[in-house]
C-alpha cells in the first residue's frame, strides 16, 4: 500500500510529520535492528528523516516548496522506506503545502503606457503582470487600480490559470487637456494574511494616428518538438498597417505582461515578426507556453495591438531510463530460500506517455528474477537455492528500456556475492592411508601426513585433525602416535618393535570450525617393517658345563653319512630370518641346509686308518639380513669302531685326559692366587698384633 501525508513548508527541524511505526504496523523496538530507513537517490537532499526510537517521521531540514518544486501544482516528496530481516518496501508521499510567504512583485516599479488620443472607448491595454512564486490561492489573485476618471481595470485569466490585468479606456482622451495620467496598479494574492505589490503606470497620450496595425487573427497555435534547436522558427506573425512611411512600418515585441520564462525561451525579430526559439525546451517542465505579442507602427503616435501565441510542445523520447539501486542486501546466504529479496531497484524516465513507460529485464541464465512492487520499483529475488562452491559470485546486468520510438535503454550492473554456509563436510584426499615404519624408530619421528579438503571458505574450511580414542595391544592409542591438529602430520611416540607388533590401525578425524561443525574420518594402517636386529640363536646342540657337543661316527661310515643336525632360530622376518649353515674350516665333512631351522652334517668320504679319531668342527649359522648376523657352535666328532646302542645326535662326553688336563697357564694362575691370598692374610695378622 501507499501512505500519504501533508506538511506545510518552512517548518523547523524536528517538526512532526507522521507516526510511521504506528501507521505501518511495525514494532518500534525492532526498527533499529532491522535498519529501518529512508532510501533516496544519490545526491538528493534528505528533507525528512525517521526517528528509530519511536518511528516518527520528522522534518530534517527546512523545506522551501518553491525550491523543491519549481513548477506549480501539487508538490510531492516521494519517500521509499526500507526495513530488513525480512526486507520490505513501503512507499510514502508527503505533500508540501504552500504557505503565503511571498508577496506579488512587478518587474518594474514604474513603466510607461502610450495611448493615442484617438483610442475608442472600451479599448484594452494589457498591463505588466505581477509574479508570485506561491501557488494556488497564495499566488496572484486579483489586481486593483487607483481611482481615476479615465480608466478601469479588468482581470483576465490565462490558460494556466494565472491572472493578468488589462486597462480599459472609459473616457475619451484629449492630449491638449492632459498629456499624461498617473495610476497605481496593485496586485494582491489570495493568502491569509493577504500580501500585495504595486507598480506606478504613466499613461502618455499621443497624437492621433490614422491607422493602427492589425494581426491576421487574435490568437495563434503552433506545435513544436521539445528537442527543437535554438534558432528554430516557431511562427511567422504578420500585422499590417495601412499607413505609409514610418506610420506603416510595424515593429513586434513581447507584451509587458509576457512571463519572464517566455522571454528566456523565445525571441521576436522586431521588423520581420518571426518568433524564434532561443532557449532549450523541456516538455517535462512545461508542455505549453503562452506568448503575448504586441505590434505597433513607428509613427509618433503609435498604438500597440496584441495577439496571443500558444506553443504546444511535443514530447520527444530524449530521456533514457535511470536505474537506481536503492538498497542492496549482499552477500546473500547460499542457503537462502527462493524468493529472498536481494535488492530494491527504482527506475525513472522523465519522458511522458509511452516514452516514459519503462520495462526491466535481467541477463539470462541467472537464479534471479525481477518482481514489480510499486510503479517503477522492482525487487530482485532469488528463484532457486544457491551454491557458493559452484558459483561464488554473480554479475547481474539490469536493462531498463522505455517504450519510445526509437527506444532508449540503460544498463546497470550489480555484483551479488554468495556467502558461505557450512554445508560441506571435510573430505580426505585418500579413502585410507597405508604407512610403513621401520622398527627401532626414534620416538617423536614423523611417520606420515594426512590431508583433507573442505570446499567451504573461511572458518567453515578451517580444519583441525585428531586421533579417535582406541587401544593398541591394551594400551591407549595416544601412547603410540600423535597428530598435529593444524597440519595433519603424525608422529610416533615410542620406538616400535617388529617382533612385538607388526601392524595396527588408527582412526583420524578432520573437523571444520563451522557451526555446527562437520567432520570426516579416515583409517590409517601402520605397518612395522622388520630390521635385522636379532642374531640367529642355536637351539641344538646346546653345549653345557664347559663341554662341547660331541658325536660318534663309525669308522665304516660311507660318504654322505648323516653325522648329526644343527638347529637355530631367528626372531626377525623375511630375509632377516632366512638362515644358512656352513663349516668355518675345510674338513672331510659338509653341511647342508635342509630347512630354515636345520642344517645336516654329512661325511664327504670314507675314513682312512691315518685319520685322527677326534675332530673338532665349528658351525656358523648366518641370516640373510644386511648386514648379516651370525652365531657359531663347536662340535667334537669321535670316530669309533662301533656305535653304542642308544645315542642322541650329539652326546656329551668327558674330554680325554689330554684334552681335560690343565694347561701350564692354569697352574701359574692358581699358584699366583694362592701366594697373594697368603700374603694378605699374613699382613692382617701382623697388623692385629701391632695394634694389640
Amino acid at each position: 500500500g501507499q501512505l500519504r501525508y501533508a506538511v506545510p513548508e518552512e517548518l523547523e527541524h524536528g517538526a512532526f510529520v507522521a507516526n510511521l511505526g504506528e501507521d505501518l504496523g511495525l514494532d518500534v523496538s525492532t526498527l533499529s535492528a532491522r535498519r529501518f530507513r529512508i532510501v533516496s537517490r544519490a545526491g538528493a537532499r534528505q528533507h525528512l528523516e525517521v526517528n528509530l526510537e519511536n518511528g516518527i517521521l520528522f522534518v530534517n531540514e527546512r523545506i522551501d516548496r518553491e525550491e523543491v518544486c519549481e513548477a506549480g501544482g501539487t508538490c510531492l516528496l516521494h519517500l521509499q522506506l526500507l526495513v530488513e530481516s525480512p526486507l520490505e518496501l513501503y512507499r510514502v508521499e508527503v505533500e508540501v503545502l504552500d504557505i503565503n510567504d511571498h508577496a506579488p512583485t512587478f518587474p518594474w516599479q514604474e513603466y510607461v503606457l502610450e495611448v493615442a488620443e484617438s483610442a475608442v472607448l472600451g479599448a484594452r491595454f494589457p498591463l505588466e503582470s505581477a509574479q508570485d512564486p506561491d501557488v494556488g490561492t497564495n499566488s496572484v489573485h486579483t489586481y486593483r487600480l487607483s481611482p481615476n476618471g479615465y480608466f478601469s481595470l479588468e482581470v483576465q485569466t490565462r490558460s494556466d490559470a494565472s491572472k493578468f490585468a488589462e486597462l480599459v479606456l472609459e473616457r475619451a482622451l484629449d492630449r491638449e487637456q492632459q498629456r499624461a495620467h498617473r495610476v497605481l496598479l496593485t496586485a494582491l494574492d489570495g493568502g491569509v494574511p493577504e500580501r500585495s505589490g504595486t507598480a506606478h503606470i504613466l499613461v502618455t497620450v499621443l497624437d492621433a494616428n490614422d491607422n493602427v496595425p492589425a494581426f491576421d487573427q487574435p490568437s495563434y497555435g503552433v506545435s513544436l518538438p521539445e528537442d527543437a534547436p535554438a534558432g528554430t522558427l516557431v511562427i511567422q506573425l504578420n500585422a499590417t498597417d495601412l499607413d505609409e512611411g514610418p506610420n506603416g512600418e510595424v515593429e513586434y515585441s513581447f507584451s509587458g505582461h509576457a512571463p519572464p520564462r517566455v522571454r528566456e525561451l523565445f525571441h521576436i525579430e522586431p521588423r520581420s515578426g518571426q518568433v524564434l526559439l532561443k532557449g532549450a525546451l523541456d516538455y517535462e517542465r512545461a508542455h505549453l507556453h503562452e506568448l503575448y505579442v504586441q505590434a505597433k507602427d513607428r509613427g509618433p503616435s503609435a498604438v500597440a495591438v496584441h495577439c496571443r501565441v500558444l506553443v504546444h510542445l511535443l514530447d520527444v523520447n530524449d530521456n533514457a531510463p535511470e536505474v537506481t539501486l536503492t538498497s542492496v542486501s549482499t552477500p546473500v546466504l547460499e542457503d537462502a530460500p527462493p524468493g529472498t529479496v536481494i535488492a530494491v531497484i527504482s527506475v525513472l524516465d522523465r519522458d511522458s506517455g509511452d516514452n516514459g513507460r519503462v520495462s526491466c529485464e535481467l541477463s539470462p541464465d541467472l537464479p534471479f528474477e525481477l518482481r514489480s512492487s510499486f510503479r517503477n520499483y522492482y525487487t530482485l529475488v532469488t528463484t532457486q537455492a544457491l551454491d557458493r562452491e559452484a558459483v561464488p559470485e554473480y554479475n547481474v546486468s539490469i536493462t531498463a528500456r522505455d517504450m519510445g520510438s526509437p527506444a532508449l535503454l540503460t544498463r546497470s550492473a550489480l555484483t551479488v556475492s554468495v556467502s558461505d554456509v557450512n554445508d560441506n563436510a571435510p573430505r580426505f584426499l585418500q579413502p585410507s592411508y597405508s604407512v610403513y615404519v621401520m622398527e627401532n624408530n626414534a620416538p617423536g619421528a614423523s611417520i606420515c601426513s594426512v590431508s583433507a579438503l573442505d570446499p567451504d571458505c573461511q572458518q567453515n574450511a578451517y580444519l583441525s585433525y585428531s586421533i579417535a580414542d582406541g587401544h593398541i595391544h591394551g594400551m591407549p592409542v595416544g601412547t603410540y602416535v600423535s597428530i598435529n591438529s593444524d597440519s595433519g602430520h603424525m608422529y610416533a611416540l615410542r620406538s616400535l618393535d617388529y617382533e612385538q607388533i607388526r601392524s595396527f590401525q588408527i582412526q583420524v578425524q578432520a573437523q571444520d570450525a563451522g557451526f555446527p561443525p562437520l567432520s570426516a574420518n579416515v583409517t590409517v594402517h601402520i605397518f612395522v617393517l622388520d630390521q635385522n636386529d636379532n642374531a640367529p640363536v642355536i637351539v641344538s646342540p646346546m653345549p653345557r658345563n664347559g663341554s662341547v657337543a660331541t658325536e660318534l661316527v663309525p669308522r665304516s661310515a660311507r660318504p654322505g653319512y648323516l653325522v648329526g643336525t644343527v638347529s637355530a632360530v631367528d626372531a626377525d622376518a623375511g630375509l632377516n630370518s632366512r638362515l644358512s649353515y656352513q663349516l668355518l674350516q675345510a674338513t672331510d665333512f659338509t653341511l647342508f641346509s635342509v630347512a630354515p631351522e636345520t642344517g645336516e652334517l654329512r661325511t664327504l668320504r670314507s675314513f682312512l686308518e691315518q685319520d685322527a679319531s677326534r675332530q673338532q668342527l665349528v658351525v656358523q649359522v648366518r641370516d640373510g639380513g644386511q648386514p648379516a648376523l651370525s652365531a657359531t657352535v663347536s662340535l667334537l666328532l669321535s670316530v669309533v669302531e662301533t656305535l653304542p646302542q642308544t645315542l642322541s645326535d650329539f652326546s656329551e662326553f668327558s674330554l680325554p685326559p689330554e684334552a681335560s688336563s690343565s694347561s701350564p697357564l692354569t697352574l701359574y694362575l692358581l699358584v699366583s692366587l694362592g701366594s697373594i691370598s697368603f700374603t694378605f692374610l699374613l699382613a692382617i695378622l701382623i697388623l692385629t698384633a701391632i695394634r694389640c
